[in-house]
């Protein structure tokens, strides 16, 4: 988010007493800058009282005056007046909220307290900048699989994706940046993918063996590739049979026409949730895998979330698409905290609102307060 410098001003003013202002017109707050070490007699002599002077500024020749338009117009116009400028009014630069949340319920869950409180949700992606102002409140713990030291370090993230990932699952509410769909969630940044975006098999299961030693709830995987392996099934298999929910982003190998199965690895497998991307309309995002694992759609077009540097962006893709159900996973599961996540699954698939194709949407857009009334 950018930051509005400071101006500041080397002026000095000079008193001229004997001028009188017009008495006329409707009485506004003013700033007002002289040329030079100002004394209040070049106020008093367009009128200005003692009363309507509101505050005079210690490091700078600047006064807060209240004046009506003629005293305005003439002290405007002084020579020894550097600026006059209406004391317009300024609003907080407030934390927005992307369109993704509402789209899927989220807020609408927040009203009665349902925020992912107590739920462990790991980013299993290029690493979370932790001191980011929008993250540091909630991640708590990583792991990274690489030894080499520019990417050891599960809380520095230098490719942004991970980042961005563990802003729309759970971007602190805070009145700064974005929220995430479940604001109060714990994150666990695992960091699997290098600074240039790139892992291996190998290590997606290590992330995801780290996952279920720690006993996390909801692991995010938005990665993947056209290639499977055994192995990495098993790793996705075990962390869902130990209870964990797998959500993985079905892959951005789509086509306009989307007749192909073109969903990729991990999302293929049946113990992972496989999320397509769908924009603000609910239309499939052209770019979508499509085919007959696609399990629900999430927003995933154009998502504002978080960046390092205390930054923001908007990024596409399944990407986006899938932290939205795993915050969103989060929210139902903390008020109905009774389900297995087999239970949890089914739930959220069967509330989820019907939008076109199953082979494009699955079951159609996750809807959180849907599956928490259900």
């Amino acid at each position: 988010m950018k930051k509005t410098a400071a101006l500041s001003f080397f002026a000095v003013a000079v008193m001229i007493p004997g001028i009188a202002a017009a008495d006329s017109g409707e009485e506004n707050e003013y700033l007002i800058q002289f040329d030079g070490p100002s004394e209040k007699g070049l106020l008093q002599a367009f009128g200005v009282e003692g009363d309507d002077i509101l505050h005079e500024y210690n490091e700078l020749p600047v006064y807060l005056v209240e004046l009506n338009d003629g005293q305005a117009e003439d002290l405007e116009n002084h020579p020894h007046v550097v600026s006059l400028e209406e004391n317009a009014e300024v609003q907080a630069l407030n934390q927005e909220e992307p369109y993704g949340i509402g789209q899927i319920q989220s807020d609408e869950a927040y009203e009665l307290g349902v925020d992912g409180a107590g739920m462990n949700v790991a980013v299993l992606d290029t690493g979370i900048d932790a001191s980011h102002e929008d993250l540091e409140g909630n991640v708590v713990d990583g792991y990274s699989v690489f030894t080499d030291s520019e990417n050891s370090d599960p809380y520095m993230d230098g490719n942004g994706h991970g980042t961005h990932v563990a802003g729309t699952v759970a971007a602190v509410d805070n009145d700064l940046g974005v929220i995430g769909a479940a604001p109060e969630a714990d994150l666990f940044a695992v960091k699997v993918l290098d600074n240039d975006g790139s892992g291996s098999l190998a290590g997606i299961a290590e992330g995801l063996e780290w996952s279920v030693q720690n006993d996390i709830d909801i692991i995010n995987m938005s990665l993947g590739g056209s290639t499977g392996s055994s192995i990495l099934e098993e790793f996705t298999d075990l962390a869902y049979d130990e209870g964990a929910l797998v959500v993985a982003a079905a892959g951005n190998s789509g086509s306009g026409y989307g007749f192909f199965n073109t969903v990729g690895y991990p999302a293929r497998y049946d113990s992972a949730m496989a999320v397509a991307a769908v924009d603000e309309n609910n239309q499939r995002a052209s770019f979508s895998s499509t085919g007959a694992e696609v399990e629900i759609a999430a927003p995933g077009v154009g998502v504002v979330s978080t960046v390092p540097g205390n930054d923001y962006a908007a990024l596409d893709g399944t990407s986006m698409a899938s932290p939205h159900v795993a915050g969103a996973a989060a929210q139902v599961w903390q008020a109905k905290p009774e389900l297995t996540n087999e239970e949890l699954r089914a739930l959220l698939n069967e509330t989820a609102e019907t939008l076109d194709s199953t082979y494009y949407t699955g079951n159609g857009l996750i809807q959180v307060q849907d599956a928490i009334d259900w």
